[in-house]
Order: structure tokens, then C-alpha cells, then sequence
């Protein structure tokens, strides 16, 4: 539900407004409290039906890795700097869309037959590229995109081969489709649907939501690591894309709240939802925030694999956010209160 939707609206960490839009005109009469706070988080409250709920907080982040315009040159190309964390080497001859005008531009570098044999063997560094949006000079390219202006990839949603599907963005729009379907049901206790900001530049959003929900407990639905592709080692694997629905133990920012993976897991177990566990510590998200926010927050997080994340092209397969889906359902419906 929404996700091809999501993943086509630009939402660059700091940028996340027009993904906010969206998802808040969606949810508004599907909850019955909707908060933007001062730091842009979309907070959606539906009420539980016991007399004194519990609160539980499911989030998951509405921003996105791109670039942001840092200089245009004498000769009207645009520097850029890397918002959130991306591999360089994936950026050369990728189209962007920048600012809110979207307007269309490529991402360039020396070409290659000028490169000096060290330059060829190394990897690009930022400073190295730029974006053309086929301006003859700066005062046209002045016209059209001004310093500050984000800039998203320009890559399209599709479904293919078995069952896959490619877009930007699906860390963590996946997420917040997920997310937003939960808003058709009502729980025993107070649910917090938390669409955070500014996770890909250090979980800011996240921080401020716990500190003002203060839940008894949290669940993150994301988008992680996934490296079952050819050249990496079956012993490396993060995750398997078709294995299910991702949980983690441990990540360089949390410790996760071992009774409530656990239950999660037995969630999954008890309906046969498919299950893996995250096989690597690297990485992060807004757990690592809110488990110690508020006076320390008991938090799980359910994951999607997702190959080449943070590229202009993320590949999943539907089954694994299937699974997503099914679980988190499932486990707010029977497993949360137990």
C-alpha cells in the first residue's frame, strides 16, 4: 500500500515535507491524533481501548540519502556534498532531480580515457564530481538551482524478475507503507505511528519522538543490509532476500531488548511467518536512539533486506516485506500485550 508512491516523493534527510504531506493526508481520518513537532516528525496516535493502555511507539524514518548543492562553478556545474552515508563509486552517469523543481541533472567526473593510471585505480572522491544540468555558465545554471537545493536520485519503481522489486528510496519508505497500514486497525493499548526525520544523518527525529512519547516500549521497521550477491561469501551474509523479515540482536548503536525479539520471533514462529535473524553488528537506526531516550525504552527492530542500500536503486523482494507486514500485525494483535 503506497509504497511505489513513496518511494517516487523527493525526501532527503532535512527535506522530508512533501513525504510528510503525503502520509499525513493519508492517515488523518484513520487516527485520531496527528502531530508534526518542532523538528518535523509526523506523530500519529491511535487510542487503545484499555483503561489505562500501554504505549507502544512504531517507527520508521521518512528521509533519504542524496546530495545537496554546495557551489555552482564559473562553467555552470554543480558541487555537491553527500547527505547520509553513500558509496561514491555508485554515483558517476546517475541521474538526479534537484531542488523543488526537480530539474534534471547527471552526475559527472573526468572521463575515464583522460584519467592517469593512479586516478583510474582509486576510488572517485566527491570533490571529484559534479552534476551537469546542461547549463553554459553559471549565471544560467543560477536560474534553475540555487546552493542549498537537494537533490534526489532520479530512479523509477519496478517490479521484476521473480518477484523484486528496484526503486530509491525503500530504505525506509517500506517502512512507512508498512507503517501507515497499521492505522487501520485499533489495540488495547495507545499506538504511536512515528514517522521520523533526519535518520540518515545521526537518528535526530527519533530521539525527540521518544523523549516526548516516553513508550513503555518501541519497535523500528526499517530497511537493512543485505549481501547475498555474487562475490560476497555465504559466511559475510547480512541477510537473505527471500528469507523474511530481518530481526536484530545487535548493531553499532543498540543492544535490542531480548524479551521483545524473542516474543517477536515466536510471533513469527507460532503463524510461519518467514524469519531470519540479522547476521552482522554493522549499521544502525532509530533504535539506537530511542533505547535510551526517555530513561531507557525496551526496543526491537524488524528489518527488510535490501541489496545496494543507499544507491540510487535499492532491490527487495516482496515477499520479504510481505513478511514485514504480516508480523508486525500479527504480533500487535496477539503477541504485544502478552
Amino acid at each position: 500500500m503506497y509504497l511505489k508512491e513513496l518511494t517516487g516523493l523527493p525526501g532527503v534527510s532535512g527535506d522530508e515535507g512533501q513525504v510528510r504531506a503525503f502520509i499525513a493526508d493519508k492517515m488523518q481520518n484513520l487516527c485520531d491524533e496527528l502531530v508534526t513537532d518542532s523538528i518535523g516528525n509526523l506523530i500519529c496516535l491511535k487510542k487503545g481501548t484499555d483503561e489505562n493502555p500501554k504505549r507502544l511507539m512504531v517507527c520508521a524514518h521518512m528521509d533519504e540519502v542524496g546530495l545537496i548543492c554546495s557551489r555552482i562553478t564559473d562553467d555552470g556545474f554543480i558541487k555537491f556534498k553527500c547527505v547520509g552515508g553513500i558509496d561514491t563509486r555508485v554515483l558517476v552517469s546517475k541521474k538526479v532531480r534537484i531542488g523543488r523543481r526537480l530539474i534534471s541533472g547527471v552526475i559527472g567526473a573526468k572521463a575515464i580515457h583522460l584519467q592517469e593510471k593512479e586516478e583510474r585505480e582509486q576510488v572517485p572522491k566527491v570533490t571529484d564530481l559534479y552534476i551537469d544540468i546542461g547549463a553554459k555558465d553559471k549565471a544560467e545554471a543560477e536560474k534553475h538551482v540555487s546552493v542549498g537545493d537537494y537533490c534526489v536520485f532520479d530512479s523509477e519503481f519496478v517490479e521484476f524478475g521473480s518477484g523484486f522489486i528496484k526503486a530509491k528510496a525503500l530504505d525506509d519508505r517500506l517502512g512507512c507503507a508498512c507503517l501507515m497500514s497499521l492505522a487501520e486497525e485499533r489495540f488495547a493499548f495507545d499506538l504511536y505511528l512515528v514517522f521520523t526525520v533526519q535518520e540518515e544523518v545521526g537518528l535526530r527525529g527519533a530521539r525527540v519522538a521518544a523523549e516526548r512519547i516516553r513508550p513503555d516500549a518501541a519497535i523500528v521497521l526499517e530497511g537493512t543490509t543485505c549481501s547475498d550477491v555474487y562475490g560476497t561469501d555465504e559466511k559475510d551474509y547480512s541477510t537473505i532476500s527471500g528469507g523474511g523479515a530481518a530481526l536484530s540482536i545487535l548493531d553499532r548503536g543498540t543492544y535490542y531488548d531480548k524479551e521483545l525479539t524473542n516474543a517477536l520471533y515466536a510471533t513469527a514462529k507460532q503463524h510461519e511467518i518467514p524469519v531470519q535473524f540479522k547476521q552482522t553488528a554493522s549499521g544502525g537506526n532509530d533504535a539506537g536512539a530511542i533505547h535510551t531516550a526517555a530513561g531507557g525504552v525496551k526496543t526491537a527492530a524488524i528489518s527488510v533486506p535490501a541489496r545496494y542500500i543507499h544507491s540510487p536503486s535499492s532491490v527487495v523482494n516482496k515477499s520479504d516485506y510481505e513478511a514485514l507486514k504480516t508480523l508486525i500485525h500479527t504480533f500487535l494483535k496477539e503477541g504485544f500485550c502478552k
